[in-house]
C-alpha cells in the first residue's frame, strides 16, 4: 500500500531558512550562501520522508517565498514594471515582486483560500508574453535523485493559477483570465516533458480551485486543460490534487471523467462529505484515488481507527491496488516537530501530532491497510484520544454555561454609530483626516533579546518592566514628533498578539518551536487551544495605562479579537468552532470593560482574519458571518458610547463580505487597501454607503519602499472622491513590527504630511 505527502514544512525546524531569506535581503550574505542553506533543508526534508516510510515523495514544494510566485517565475509572468528582460529569473526579479524594492511597489499579496498562508497573486492581461523563465520544479527533482530519492515534483495546476490571478492594472476587470490557459499550457507541457525524461512516473498538479462553487465555463477550462496535458502522451501519471473542503457534484463527475490523469487526490478532513458521493457515484477504474485522511491543517494526533475504517471504505470501492494514504494537503499549515517541544505539558504533547508525527501516521494508516497493522502504535494511538476526552482541564462548566447564555441577545450596540461618533468627537476633539498606526512598531534586537532573558529569568521583573517602558516612551514620544493624532504604545512586550493573550487565557497551551510560514520570512508559532477559554487576569490594562500616562493624546487599547485569536491558532476539534470563539469573545469582553474603566477612551479589537475564516462554499458563508460578527460585538457591547471601539482587517478580499463588516458595529475600521491597488474602494463607487469611520490603508508595509507625500495624498484623494470627509482616517496598511526604524520614520512623517496637506486644501476649497 502506497503512502503518500502532498508538502511538507519548508522554513526548518528551528526557522533556518527565515534567518537564511533575512540575512541575504539584508546584504548580509550571498545568493550562494541562500542556496546553500534551501539545499541542506530540501536533502533533510526528502531524507526524513524517507525515515519514515513515505513512497511517494514531493518535491518542488520548497519556496523562497510562495508556491504561487513560484509558478509566476516558471511561466515568466514578469509584471513590466520590473523590466524582467527574460532568460532565468534571478533572486533580484524574484524577491522584487515578492517584497518591492526602493523604487517599485510589491505585486499584491492575499491569503491562500481560507488559511493563514499568503500568495503573491499573479496580475495577467491579455498582452502578456509568457516563456519558460524558471526550471526549479526539474531542478529539484533532478536534486532529489542525486540523493537516491525518487519524488513526486508538485506544481500549481493551470486553471488554479489563473483562478488565483487577477487581471493587471490598466486591462478591464471584466477580463476572462482563464483565455490565457491556451498560452500557458505548452510550458506546463514543457515542463512535464522535461520531468519524464528525467526520470519522475509522477506529477502532482494542486487544483484547490476544485473544491470552489465553479461555473460551467470553468469547470470546461479542467477538461481542457487536461486533455492537453494528456497523462498517456506524455508518459507519466498525472495527480491532480483537492484540499480544504467537499468537491461539489458536478465537479466531481468532471474531475472523475478527466481522460488525462491517472490520479486524484481529496481531503476526508475537511471534505468530509466526499467519502458519500464517492460511495453513491462510484469511482472510475482507470484512476488511483489518494485519500488525505491524516489532517495537514491541525496538530491534533490522527483517529487511526476512524482513518482506517475510511480507507478501508474507500478500498472496498476501489480496489487495494487503486488507493493511496495520503495527508488531507500540504503540511506546511502544521508545525515541524514536536520532538522539539521539550517544555510542553506532557499530557497535552500526547495528544498532538506535528509535521514530522504525521509522516509516521500515514506510514502506519498504508501499512494497517496492507495487513501489516502495529497493534501497540495503534493502541497508544487510542489511549492518547482517550485521555484527551476523559481529560478534567479541557472543561469548565461555569464558561460553557455563560456561552451558552449568549444565544439569548445580538449585543448590538443600543445608539447608532453615527450618534456615537459625535459623542466621541466631543471628547476626543481630533481633527479631520486623523492619523493613527495600526498598532506594533518595530521589533529591535534589543527588544527580542530584554523579552527573552526574562522569559528564562536572566533578567527580574523589575528590569523587564524598566525596559519595556522605557521602549514605551520612546515609540510615544516619536509619535508625538511626528504629530501623529491617536496613538499606540508599539506592543513591545508582545512578540506575536495572538500568542500573547493566548499565554494569558486558561485553555491555551504554548509550544517553543511550532512554528507555521505566514508568508516569505514571517513565521507565527499558533497556540493551541486544548479546553474551555477563559480569563483569570487583566491582560493588557496595565501596559495601556503606562502608555496614555505619558501623553495627552488618546492612546488606543489593542486587543486581538476573538475570530482572529480562533483563526490563528490551533483549534481543539471536539466542539464547534462557533462556541470555542463566543468563550475567547467573553473573555475580551472582560478585557475591553477593564480597559474602559482604566480610561482608555479608543480600543482597537483586530479582527484581521475575520475574512480568512470564511467558508470556500459560498452556502456556509451565511452561518459563519453570523456567529463571527456576534462575536466581535460581544467583545464591546458593555462599553459608553463615547468610548470609541476601532477594528483592523488585512490581506484579504473584504468587498464580499462588506455587510456584514458593517454590520459589525465598530466605530472606526482600519483596513489594508493600497497592496491591493485599492480594490476595497470600489465598493464604495458602486454605492455600498459607510457611516462610520474607516481608515484604508495608505501604504504598504510588507515593502521596506518608502512612499512619497505625493503618492500618500494622491491616495487620500482617492479615498475622499467614495468618502466622506468626516469618517475618513489615514493610517498604514497593517502593523509595523517588521519594517526596520529607518524605513518607519520617513513613511510616517510623509503619512502625516500628506494629511496635513489635504486638510489644507480642504480647507480652503471651504
Amino acid at each position: 500500500m502506497a503512502s503518500h505527502v502532498v508538502g511538507y514544512p519548508r522554513m526548518g525546524p528551528k526557522r533556518e531558512l527565515k534567518f537564511a531569506l533575512e540575512s541575504f535581503w539584508d546584504g548580509k550574505s550571498s545568493a550562494a550562501d541562500l542556496e546553500a542553506v534551501a539545499k541542506g533543508l530540501r536533502a533533510s526534508i526528502w531524507k526524513q520522508m524517507v525515515a519514515a516510510g513515505v513512497k511517494l515523495i514531493p518535491s518542488n514544494t520548497f519556496s523562497f517565498y510562495d508556491q504561487v510566485l513560484d509558478t509566476t517565475a516558471m511561466l515568466g509572468a514578469v509584471p513590466p514594471r520590473y523590466s524582467f528582460a527574460g532568460g532565468e529569473i534571478g533572486f533580484d526579479t524574484y524577491f522584487s515582486m515578492a517584497r518591492g524594492n526602493a523604487t517599485l511597489p510589491a505585486m499584491e499579496m492575499t491569503k491562500w483560500f481560507d488559511t493563514n498562508y499568503h500568495y503573491i497573486v499573479p496580475e495577467l492581461g491579455p498582452e502578456i508574453k509568457f516563456a519558460y523563465s524558471s526550471h526549479k520544479a526539474v531542478a529539484e527533482y533532478k536534486e532529489a535523485k542525486e540523493l537516491g530519492i525518487d519524488t513526486v515534483p508538485v506544481i500549481v495546476g493551470p486553471v488554479s493559477y489563473l483562478l488565483l490571478s487577477k487581471p493587471a492594472k490598466g486591462v478591464a476587470k471584466t477580463f476572462n483570465l482563464l483565455s490565457l490557459l491556451d498560452a500557458i499550457l505548452p510550458i506546463y507541457k514543457q515542463v512535464v516533458s522535461e520531468l519524464e525524461a528525467a526520470g519522475a512516473t509522477f506529477v502532482q498538479f494542486d487544483e484547490p480551485s476544485l473544491v470552489m462553487d465553479l461555473e460551467a465555463h470553468q469547470l470546461e477550462a479542467f477538461s481542457k486543460a487536461y486533455s492537453y496535458l494528456d497523462a498517456a502522451s506524455l508518459g507519466v501519471n498525472l495527480l491532480v490534487e483537492t484540499y480544504f473542503a467537499d468537491i461539489p457534484v458536478e465537479t466531481y463527475k468532471t474531475i472523475t471523467g478527466l481522460k488525462g490523469i491517472s490520479a486524484i487526490g481529496f481531503d476526508f478532513i475537511r471534505g468530509s462529505k466526499t467519502l458519500g458521493l464517492i460511495k453513491e457515484a462510484g469511482f472510475p477504474a482507470d484512476k488511483v484515488l489518494f485519500a488525505g485522511v491524516v489532517d495537514g491543517r491541525n496538530i491534533w494526533a490522527n483517529d487511526l481507527a476512524d482513518s482506517l475504517s475510511v480507507l478501508e471504505s474507500l478500498e472496498n470501492i476501489v480496489g487495494k491496488d487503486k488507493l493511496v494514504v495520503s495527508t488531507s494537503c500540504s503540511l506546511l499549515h502544521t508545525a515541524v516537530d514536536l520532538v522539539n517541544e521539550t517544555k510542553l505539558d506532557s499530557e497535552i504533547k500526547s495528544w498532538l501530532a506535528f509535521a514530522a508525527q504525521k509522516l509516521i501516521e500515514v506510514d502506519a494508516l498504508a501499512k494497517a491497510l496492507a495487513g501489516q497493522k502495529d497493534e501497540a502504535f495503534f493502541a497508544a494511538n487510542a489511549a492518547a484520544l482517550a485521555s484527551r476526552r476523559a481529560s478534567p482541564r479541557v472543561t469548565n462548566e461555569a464558561v460553557q454555561k455563560a456561552a451558552a447564555a449568549l444565544k439569548t441577545s445580538d449585543h448590538r450596540r443600543v445608539t447608532p454609530v453615527n450618534v456615537r461618533l459625535e459623542q466621541q468627537q466631543k471628547k476626543l476633539n481630533l481633527p479631520i483626516l486623523p492619523t493613527t498606526t495600526i498598532g506594533s512598531f518595530p521589533q529591535t534586537v534589543e527588544l527580542r533579546r530584554v523579552r527573552r532573558e526574562y522569559k528564562i529569568n536572566k533578567i527580574s521583573e523589575d528590569e523587564y518592566v524598566s525596559s519595556i517602558k522605557e521602549e514605551i516612551a520612546k515609540v510615544v514620544k516619536l509619535q508625538e514628533d511626528l504629530d501623529i493624532d491617536v496613538l499606540v504604545h508599539g506592543e513591545p512586550e508582545r512578540n506575536d498578539m495572538v500568542e500573547y493573550f493566548g499565554e494569558q487565557l486558561q485553555g491555551f497551551a504554548f509550544t517553543v518551536n511550532g512554528w507555521v510560514q505566514s508568508y516569505g520570512s514571517r513565521c507565527v508559532k499558533p497556540p493551541v487551544i486544548y479546553g474551555d477559554v477563559s480569563r483569570p487576569k487583566p491582560m493588557t490594562v496595565f501596559w495601556s495605562k503606562v502608555a496614555q500616562s505619558m501623553t495627552a493624546r488618546p492612546m488606543k487599547g489593542m486587543l486581538t479579537g476573538p475570530v482572529t485569536i480562533l483563526n490563528w491558532s490551533f483549534v481543539r476539534n471536539d466542539q464547534p468552532r462557533s462556541e470555542t470563539c463566543m468563550q475567547i469573545a467573553l473573555a475580551i469582553k472582560d478585557e475591553v470593560e477593564d480597559l474602559e474603566a482604566g480610561g482608555i477612551q479608543v480600543i482597537q479589537i483586530d479582527e484581521a482574519a475575520l475574512r480568512e475564516g470564511l467558508p470556500l462554499r459560498k452556502a456556509e458563508h451565511a452561518y459563519y458571518l453570523d456567529w463571527a460578527v456576534h462575536g466581535f460585538r460581544i467583545t464591546n457591547s458593555g462599553v459608553q458610547d463615547t468610548t470609541q471601539i476601532h477594528t483592523h482587517m488585512c490581506y484579504s478580499n473584504f468587498n464580499d463580505i462588506i455587510h456584514s463588516i458593517i454590520d459589525m458595529d465598530a466605530d472606526v475600521i482600519t483596513i489594508e487597501n493600497s497592496r491591493s491597488d485599492e480594490k476595497l474602494l470600489s465598493v464604495f463607487r458602486e454605492g455600498v454607503k459607510y457611516g462610520a469611520g474607516i481608515g484604508p490603508g495608505v501604504y504598504d508595509i510588507h515593502s521596506p519602499r518608502i512612499p512619497s507625500t505625493e503618492e500618500i495624498a494622491d491616495r487620500i484623494s482617492k479615498m475622499l472622491a467614495v468618502l466622506e470627509t468626516n469618517i475618513l482616517w489615514v493610517n498604514p496598511d497593517c502593523g509595523l513590527k517588521t519594517r526596520k526604524y529607518p524605513e518607519v520614520v520617513p513613511a510616517l512623517t510623509n503619512m502625516v504630511a500628506a494629511a496635513k496637506l489635504l486638510r489644507a486644501q480642504l480647507a480652503s476649497a471651504k
